[in-house]
This record gives structure tokens, C-alpha cells and sequence, in this order.
């Protein structure tokens, strides 16, 4: 049954059949042969995927980050990060960095932290003479701290499908998130020293109080849903539908930026988006049924402990090895629902923290969005460099590594991922 699974989802993709079909299918592969086909029940698991209120949270979000685009608040951003690092050699490539990690805290989304911050920086970045294609490898890289810093999407999703606090998720994604952007930055200091690269202008603490006080409301958003969250106020998707009120107050009318005539765009966009997750969300639960009813993940369970035996470290660096090679050839969302319910009974029966291995699971599946073939933020930032695949994988493979260590680093350091949700208990 394991080899069935695995034969006919990864058979399906390799069609270019679209993810959700591809779960769905998987699922009737498995009731066939199960002898127990009922179109009634796929149909029950596929609206029990969708029907869960924390999951209205991402709807509000990614509208959220649309109207902060559409806003002004993304500039902003990027304003006080330029005034606080733009004067650094080179430094146009840390406000880079900074300002994805300051939108990171409002998003929630890859897609829309890359988008948003590719777009502003990247044809000023190369108007300055910056490397285009390392450029490029920048701004995709640091869209990836999206999911990580909260809130997080797919924080919410793992937290509804194995039953976790999706509060201590945010939590202990702030300390890997911070790491690596510092870690990213110091990529971009050594790239820098080759050469190329000028000091312009001067740091002028009045420039940062100027750009400080006019992002002011938009620095404030991320206090607004984590302290609120945190404190027990509102739950994270409440939360989520603050931000969309807050956003649209601060773009419409204090930064008067905001014109109502694209409000429609920004709905059919979110609506697009939310759609697609919403339906991988349902066949994914479809899936996990039937996966659920074959037993396998007690085979899979099996067969890591073949590998393992009972030392957890040993077993972290198996399932890290397993999530980096499906992220290659899987999105995060679908790796997530399929591979986040097997893992975590065993993960738990070796006495492993839910929120530490939640937080490396996502940050490894983040590794996936910026490597090919599947990776989806590599292709946005192809979209907005106009590079080829090839060209931005190569320049991009450093900071793919800089990520790669800071995985083992949260992963043999679990403290690192505890150690604010352990504070707050």
C-alpha cells in the first residue's frame, strides 16, 4: 500500500496532473484496491478538509498582504529598512533582507513577501549596478522567511492537522526566521567584499526618524497580531480579519494611497489564491483518510525505525534527508497535509516536541520553494528578474546552504524553536 501510494501521487505529478487531482486520484487508487470504494465518503473527507474555522485565517491574510501591496505599507517598509542599513556597502541587498523579515511579520505568504519586495527592490537594485542574478537569489531567498516569522499560513495549516498550538508555532518560528535573515545577510557581507560594490551615502539618524515615524502604522501591524494572539485576546483567526481592517484603515486613510477602484482585483486575486489552497487542503484530508485506513504510516513509522532505532537525533536526520528530497518535487502546502500526518505519531512516540518538529518541518519545506524543478518562489523570482531557471538555481545554490545550516542548527538545538513558547507557558 506504501509503494501504491507513493507510485501513483508521485506517477500523477509527474503527469502535470494539478496537486489536488492528484490527491484526490491517489485516494480512489487506494479505495480500489482497498476493495472499498465510496465516492460519498471522499466527497465527506474533501468538505471535513475545508470546513475548519482556522483555516478561514488564510483568506485574510494573503488579503491582507495584498492590500498592504496595494497600500503603500510595503514601501514603507522597505523606506525604513533602506534609511536604517542602505548605507552599508552593498546595502541595498540587506534592506532586502530586513524589509522581507519586517513584511514576513504581517503576511504570513511566500509568495506575496517575495512579490512584494522582489518588485520595489529589484530594478533599483540593478539601476545601482548590483549583480542581477545574485540580486535576484536575494530577494527570493528572504521571501522564503515568510512562513517562518509569524504569522504564518502554513503554521495554521500544521497546526490544524496535528492538532498543535498554532500560538506556540508562531512562537518558535521568530528565533529560526531571525536566524536566517541574519544568516542571509551575512552571505550577501561576503559576496560583497569580491568587489563591485560602493558605500552610498551616510547613516543620519534623522533619516531614520523621518522613515521610522512614516512606517510607523505599518511597523505597528505586527505588534497588533502576535501581542494579540499571544495575550489571548483573539485567536489567530480573528487576527487574521484585524489585519485586513487595520491594512485598509492605514493604506486608505491615513497613507491615502489606496484607491477603492482595485479593490475587486485584490479580491478575485485572493480569492483565486484561496481557492487553490482550500482545495488541496480538502483532497489532501481525502488522502490522509486513506492513507490513514492502509496503515501507512505505521509502515512508514516501521521503516524509519529500521533506520533509526530509538535515537531521536538519528531519526530528525532521516526525516530531514526524506522532506528536503519531496520539497524538490512538492510544494509546501500539499507536503505538509500529506507528509504531516505520518510523521507525527512518530515523531511523538520518540518524546519529540510537536512545536519544535512542526517549525523544522516548515522551515525544511521552505528549503523546497526556492529549489527547482517545483519550487514556487524560484519561479516568481524568475517572473520578476526575467532570468532563466538555470540561471537563478546556480546563483541562489549559496543560500540554499546558508538555509540548509540553519535547519541543522534548530534541529539539533531544539531550544532554539522552545525556547519563547516555553517562556509564555
Amino acid at each position: 500500500m506504501l509503494a501504491l501510494f507513493l507510485c501513483a501521487l508521485f506517477g500523477f505529478i509527474l503527469l502535470s496532473v494539478p496537486i489536488a487531482f492528484a490527491l484526490i486520484l491517489t485516494a480512489l487508487a487506494l479505495m480500489i484496491v482497498s476493495g472499498n470504494v465510496s465516492p460519498a465518503l471522499l466527497a465527506q473527507n474533501i468538505v471535513r478538509g475545508i470546513d475548519n474555522f482556522p483555516l478561514m485565517a488564510i483568506p485574510f491574510f494573503l488579503l491582507a498582504g495584498e492590500i498592504m501591496n496595494s497600500g503603500g505599507i510595503s514601501k514603507r517598509i522597505v523606506e525604513f529598512a533602506g534609511a536604517l542599513l542602505g548605507h552599508i556597502r552593498g546595502g541595498l541587498g540587506y534592506v532586502t533582507v530586513m524589509a522581507s523579515m519586517l513584511f514576513a511579520g504581517v503576511s504570513g505568504s511566500a509568495v506575496a513577501d517575495t512579490s512584494a519586495m522582489g518588485s520595489l527592490l529589484y530594478p533599483v537594485m540593478k539601476d545601482e549596478g548590483y549583480d542581477e542574478e545574485k540580486a535576484a537569489a536575494l530577494f527570493s531567498a528572504a521571501g522564503t522567511i515568510g512562513p517562518i516569522i509569524p504569522p504564518s499560513i502554513p503554521m495554521i495549516i500544521f497546526g490544524v492537522i496535528a492538532n498543535v498550538s498554532i500560538v506556540k508555532l508562531f512562537l518558535g518560528g521568530i528565533i529560526p526566521g531571525l536566524l536566517i535573515g541574519v544568516g542571509l545577510m551575512i552571505g550577501w557581507n561576503i559576496h560583497t567584499r569580491k568587489g563591485g560594490y560602493s558605500y552610498k551615502g551616510t547613516f543620519k539618524l534623522l533619516n531614520v526618524l523621518k522613515a521610522g515615524k512614516d512606517a510607523f502604522w505599518a511597523l505597528l501591524l505586527p505588534l497588533i497580531i502576535l501581542g494579540g494572539i499571544v495575550s489571548g485576546v483573539y485567536t489567530p483567526t480573528e487576527a487574521a480579519v484585524i489585519a485586513v481592517v487595520y491594512a485598509f484603515f492605514v493604506s486608505f486613510v491615513i497613507y491615502r494611497q489606496l484607491d477603492l477602484r482595485v479593490l475587486p482585483q485584490l479580491f478575485i486575486s485572493t480569492a483565486r489564491m484561496t481557492s487553490v489552497v482550500m482545495l488541496v487542503c480538502g483532497a489532501a484530508m481525502a488522502a490522509a483518510y486513506l492513507i490513514t485506513v492502509a496503515q501507512i504510516p505505521q509502515m512508514l513509522s516501521r521503516s524509519l525505525l529500521g533506520l533509526a532505532g530509538d535515537n531521536p537525533y538519528l531519526l530528525m536526520f532521516f526525516i530531514n534527508i526524506l522532506l528536503l528530497l519531496v520539497g524538490c518535487v512538492m510544494d509546501l502546502t500539499p507536503a505538509l497535509l500529506i507528509l504531516g500526518p505520518m510523521l507525527m505519531p512518530i515523531v511523538v512516540d520518540f518524546g519529540l516536541d510537536p512545536v519544535y518538529f512542526g517549525v523544522v518541518m516548515i522551515v525544511n519545506l521552505c528549503i523546497g520553494l526556492i529549489t527547482p524543478p517545483v519550487g514556487n518562489i524560484l519561479y516568481v523570482g524568475c517572473g520578476i528578474s526575467k532570468l532563466s531557471v538555470a540561471r537563478l538555481s546556480k546563483a541562489i545554490t549559496p543560500n540554499i546552504i546558508i538555509m540548509i545550516a540553519t535547519l541543522i542548527l534548530i534541529t539539533y538545538i531544539p531550544g532554539i524553536v522552545t525556547f519563547i513558547p516555553n517562556m509564555m507557558d
